[in-house]
């Protein structure tokens, strides 16, 4: 067997969980696919030299981890529009944009489903990637998100963890207490996050792509809940509350049945919806990732990352339809 093949037998089966493991880091699909290439193209420099002193997973993720430690350094977090500030009251008001903030981004689902994969590994892989987990991690530290991770997601020892990152144990523990305090001030409670059994989360989602769909703003305002939330990034506006959501996508979106199409996805774990909007042409184009967060008293919220470029990691075509003849 020559050194190449060797490499890839060992490190291909594990690149989705690396993946997961760069994304819950940084917050964005397309940089954690970039952060994971160049833990490839660093493991397969240095593999001549790996002794096995640990396993090749663990000796992944230590090239992994390093590599988003430095990204998060140049670039910082990436935040989702309530993590920057109060909601607006106001759901006429023009939208407040904001292009040059590096937002999250939703991961789909088949980038970590990767072939040759085994259920260990892709159980690994969709561990600690739901959407508001992902966000709320955003407002640790670099260092303590890692800790936390490591910790909590994947279950590694504090000495394991130490090592990993080249600090003590205890420095790990005391990382690993302000992490999860902090954790719990920004995280929704767990009753809030919680989704509903399968079939009650099925039609949900049914009946919700069916009301925007149908422009049935009444419909759709029975699958809310009172507390509701709409973010839209790259807007930093967003809005909480029943009144106000509504109010804005009745005047904003739902304005005709047949405006929006709706086309079923998955990502962080979740169901999603890429969402298609008619255009002037008769073809409806790519226009938003929208994820709703379901739970057995209605939907919490709605992130609708409003950025066609996103159909692109989804594998989905930048318009449905054609031009009427």
């Amino acid at each position: 067997m020559s050194v190449t093949e060797g490499f890839t037998d060992l490190t291909t089966p594990l690149r989705g969980e690396l993946l997961a493991h760069c994304y819950r880091m940084v917050g964005a699909a397309d940089e954690a696919e970039d952060l994971v290439q160049e833990t490839y193209l660093r493991a397969w420099r240095s593999y001549p030299g790996f002794e096995g002193r640990s396993s090749v997973r663990t000796w992944l993720y230590r090239i992994a981890t390093n590599v988003c430690l430095t990204a998060i350094e140049r670039r910082g977090r990436r935040p989702l529009p309530s993590g920057l500030g109060a909601p607006s009251t106001d759901p006429e008001a023009p939208l407040v944009g904001a292009s040059d903030v590096a937002w999250l981004q939703p991961l789909p689902e088949w980038l970590i489903a990767a072939e040759r994969q085994d259920p260990a590994t892709l159980v690994a892989a969709r561990a600690g990637i739901r959407l508001a987990f992902v966000a709320a991690l955003q407002h640790l530290s670099a260092r303590q998100r890692a800790v936390l991770i490591l910790r909590d997601v994947l279950d590694w020892s504090a000495a394991e963890t130490a090592v990993l990152l080249g600090t003590t144990t205890a420095a790990v523990n005391s990382a690993l207490l302000r992490a999860r305090a902090r954790l719990a001030r920004v995280l929704p409670a767990e009753e809030d996050l919680a989704e509903p059994p399968e079939p009650e989360r099925r039609d949900l989602l049914e009946r919700f792509a069916a009301a925007v769909e149908n422009a049935d703003v009444s419909a759709l305002a029975r699958l809310l809940r009172d507390d509701v939330t709409l973010e839209m990034p790259p807007a930093l506006t967003w809005f909480r509350g029943l009144p106000a959501v509504v109010r804005f996508l009745a005047e904003r979106f739902l304005t005709a049945p047949g405006r929006l199409r709706l086309v079923p996805a998955a990502a962080n774990a979740q169901s999603v919806f890429a969402v298609y909007e008619l255009g002037q042409d008769g073809a409806h184009h790519a226009h938003a990732v929208i994820a709703p967060a379901l739970t057995g008293r209605g939907i919490a919220g709605m992130v609708a990352f409003a950025d066609p470029s996103l159909f692109r990691l989804f594998g989905l075509p930048a318009a449905q339809g054609s031009v009427p003849t």
